[in-house]
């Protein structure tokens, strides 16, 4: 541990309080202090022990007065009663009111001493242990060090997930495959409300269409053939905590009459059995499909829709995101080689401008597959374009086989150029050999949009 290990003995028996503190003394980790009054140990309690051995026979307070005290002082003070009396009925009591222990003076009273506290010690140890790794899961998923981004489509999509983690209101997660839709939940779990509890996450699509029910409600023994036990769905496996539902567009039609029940009434019933289980679970969705148009072919309930859609957050795609690209591509250069005991990479300017120039159908997930691969192909310090190997899509072609005037095909070519440049006009009215005058005009016009 790297803080002392705290330990207050009060005894009014001078002789006896320094044979305590001598035989704990034997622990050199231990940082102990005697005090004589109950008034005197109650005025250092701002010091925080860990453990306070506390004499039930005081002059000035009655063991009863004390240990409400201390607790008062500081709840996570372990309290060990020393008493001369074995009295059976005043013990349970003490333990009750939250006492540690009840230690009965006799010859073996520092050796029961020094294992009580050793138990402590490892409980306090373990503790810290606990609260220090939940510290680095909401380090692990803080939106501005997990989800990387500078641009000011990711600027809006933190704002969003901030309002979000706030609340435990049900949150919808829009986006193309492959821009982050688990991470944007997992964040929003563990910087919220319920981050101390469990995070459950589904992937709807990869659940066979005649297991989902019984995946997300559970099951009782005998249900179908194979059910040879109960078991509990994922809603149950979640309560009190968060369950994502990845892919919920892919959800069967006849299911979601079912889940739409379960979101209203707060209750779940097992597959095959007639029990209401009550459930208080927090709902993050994904899909990459368009919802509101799967309600308009039919293929989505439109109450449900309304039920799901809670704050909706909107992921860009990556190419949408700017320079982010080049952010991304750093980050994943480094911790590729970090993982790989491989040293730095750089980017060439060249590199760079291959990067940019891609349009990234499989978004970030993409992004770092050709990173890494360009890490590895690389033959020194820097990454060339030859280095780089993207995979050629259709993208530009399907662009062009849209029928729109001229007019329309240089707004959204400006446009492209504005989003990738981070809104810096000079610069793309050099890139595409235009007046800036031009582009502020259409920006004027709200032909163009920025920010």
């Amino acid at each position: 541990m790297n803080t002392p290990f705290k330990i207050f003995i009060l005894d009014d028996d001078i002789w006896y309080s320094e044979l305590l503190e001598y035989h704990l003394s034997l622990n050199p980790d231990y940082e102990l202090k005697k005090f004589h009054s109950a008034k005197d140990c109650l005025t250092n309690m701002y010091q925080r022990p860990n453990v306070v051995t506390l004499d039930y026979s005081l002059p000035d307070k009655n063991g009863d007065e004390v240990l409400k005290k201390i607790k008062e002082h500081n709840p996570d003070t372990h309290v060990v009663i020393i008493s001369g009396q074995e009295d059976v009925a005043t013990a349970v009591d003490l333990l009750k009111k939250g006492a540690y222990d009840y230690i009965v003076k006799d010859e073996d009273t520092p050796e029961r001493l020094w294992n009580t506290i050793n138990k402590i010690r490892e409980n306090v140890s373990l503790r810290e242990e606990i609260n220090q790794l939940r510290e680095q899961i909401v380090q692990k998923y803080d939106f501005s060090n997990f989800i990387i981004g500078n641009s000011d489509a990711m600027k809006r999509v933190f704002s969003m997930m901030d309002k979000a983690a706030k609340t435990n209101i049900t949150v919808s997660v829009n986006g193309e495959t492959g821009t982050g839709k688990e991470l944007v939940a997992k964040a929003i779990h563990y910087n919220g409300p319920k981050n101390k509890m469990p995070y459950v996450a589904v992937n709807v699509a990869a659940i066979p269409r005649e297991l989902i029910e019984s995946e997300l409600f559970g099951h009782e023994k005998g249900a179908f053939t194979g059910a040879v036990a109960r078991r509990l769905g994922r809603f149950e496996e979640a309560h009190k905590g968060t369950i994502f539902l990845d892919e919920i567009g892919e959800l069967d039609i006849s299911l979601q009459a079912k889940l739409l029940r379960v979101l209203q009434e707060k209750e779940i019933t097992r597959v095959g059995g007639n029990s209401v289980v009550p459930i208080d679970t927090r709902i993050i969705v994904a899909t990459h499909k368009n919802l509101a148009e799967e309600v308009k072919k039919g293929n989505f309930r439109e109450d449900l829709y309304y039920r799901l859609l809670g704050l909706p957050i909107e992921l860009p795609p990556l190419r949408d995101r700017g320079s982010d690209i080049l952010v991304l591509a750093k980050y994943f250069m480094e911790a590729f080689a970090k993982e790989n005991g491989m040293g730095k990479k750089t980017l060439s300017s060249e590199a760079q401008e291959k990067l940019l120039s891609h349009s990234y159908p499989g978004n970030v997930r993409e992004l770092r597959a050709v990173v890494e691969l360009a890490v590895v192909m690389a033959d020194d310090d820097e990454i060339k374009p030859s280095d780089i190997n993207l995979t050629a899509n259709n993208s530009d072609k399907d662009f062009l086989a849209q029928e729109r005037s001229l007019r329309e095909y240089t707004t959204e070519i400006i446009q492209r150029f504005l989003t990738k440049y981070d809104n810096n006009v000079l610069l793309v009215a050099d890139k595409l050999d235009i007046g800036k005058s031009t582009i502020y005009r259409m920006i004027q016009n709200k032909e163009l949009t920025i920010g």
